[in-house]
């Protein structure tokens, strides 16, 4: 890509850089809002831990089952209106988690709310990917900091209504209608795209090429790296004997962190570009994952997740924007990665509970000591051609 500067780009672009944040942000916020509320609606339910466990796999695999549909919908549909209408479609999703009184229905409902996640996903990736090329420079992992950001404040917001005893219902109301809203009003600034009328369309149910197995496998990595952080960490420091709130200081170090590199990502990546950027957030990552694995002292271990959540910020972001610049069909390709990358987010908290359960956390936290070097040592399926 040809480095361009902000006053060379005519306005419309611009205008559609910070629709498409905007877009990342309101996606966000409706899972950092369903996020926050999960102990709501198990007590609503009326399900226990093991039948919480099985209903929370149901939203990764919608997404997974739904995700790689997206490549024909972005080929058949403007992407600006395939955008507007699954950003909406995520925001009404919203409501389904309140709705069911059994398990079973539950269940189904998240595979839905999950499969709502999954299309709106990819489509606003493409559309990241479209703004990229027409800045001709990296604001990918910026976009993703957006999602980042608008998940703190959904959660944020969701914490203080649960706080205040709010029902989930008129709360999960009220924020899909502010959020579709605020989608509304960005959406019309988003870069119409269309596939050229030569192009085959892509197959109905899109599977990783050759070209694309190595990026998705990056994505692996990290994808994996985050959902232990995320899903574990706070169990982690409670392991070692620590309170609740240093637990949740420990989740909030790595959440934050990796929001704010993001944020800074694009600039690291227009000066390093994207391979060198994946092998040093890699070191990141790595030395953060041994802290967590070798000390036994807390303010190092709370370092070392916020490290990880540095290490890993970018490399997502980075794994899209080279997906989308593979292949004929950025939609299917990013359909596909994402099916990779986000399969591993599924069975992450899995896998990390079962080694955990054989050995320790300590070993399980090894695990992602491995993944992070071997991301850093895959990062030249990234480069740019």
């Amino acid at each position: 890509m040809t480095a361009t500067t902000a006053i060379d780009l005519p306005p419309r672009v611009r205008r559609a850089r910070w629709a498409t944040a905007v877009i990342f942000a309101v996606h966000g916020a409706v899972a950092g809002t369903f996020a926050a509320r999960v102990p709501w609606v198990a007590e609503h339910v009326g399900v226990g831990l093991g039948g919480l466990g099985v209903a929370l796999l149901m939203p990764g695999i919608g997404a997974m089952l739904a995700m790689p549909l997206s490549g024909r919908l972005v080929h058949r549909y403007d992407l600006r209106v395939l955008v507007r209408v699954l950003i909406l479609l995520w925001c009404a999703a919203l409501l389904l988690p309140a709705l069911p009184t059994s398990l079973l229905t539950l269940c189904l409902l998240l595979a839905l709310y999950g499969a709502a996640a999954g299309v709106a996903d990819v489509t606003m990736n493409a559309q990241a990917v479209l703004v990229e090329k027409r800045y001709g420079r990296s604001v990918m992992s910026g976009l993703h900091g957006s999602w980042s950001l608008g998940g703190l404040v959904g959660s944020a917001v969701a914490a203080q209504a649960a706080r205040a005893g709010l029902d989930a219902r008129p709360h999960f109301l009220a924020t899909a209608a502010v959020l579709a809203a605020i989608a509304l009003a960005a959406a019309p600034h988003l870069l119409p795209h269309r596939a050229e009328p030569e192009v085959d369309p892509p197959p109905a149910f899109a599977l990783p090429t050759r070209a694309l197995l190595p990026i998705g496998l990056v994505g692996l990595c990290a994808v994996f790296a985050e959902g232990a952080g995320l899903d574990w960490s706070a169990v982690f420091v409670r392991d070692l004997g620590h309170p609740a709130s240093t637990a949740a200081l420990t989740v909030a170090a790595f959440s934050v962190s990796m929001a704010a590199a993001r944020f800074a990502g694009d600039a690291v990546v227009h000066r390093l570009g994207p391979v060198t950027t994946v092998r040093a957030a890699a070191v990141f990552a790595t030395a953060g994952a041994l802290l967590i694995v070798l000390s036994d002292w807390i303010v190092l271990v709370v370092a070392g997740f916020a490290l990880l959540g540095v290490g890993i910020s970018v490399v997502v972001p980075l794994v899209f924007a080279a997906a989308g610049r593979t292949g004929d069909h950025p939609g299917r390709s990013i359909a596909a990665v994402a099916g990779i990358a986000y399969g591993s987010g599924l069975v992450a908290p899995g896998i990390i509970g079962g080694i955990a359960h054989a050995s320790s956390l300590t070993v399980s936290f090894g695990l992602i000591v491995l993944l992070t070097a071997a991301m850093g040592a895959a990062a030249g399926v990234l480069r740019r051609r």
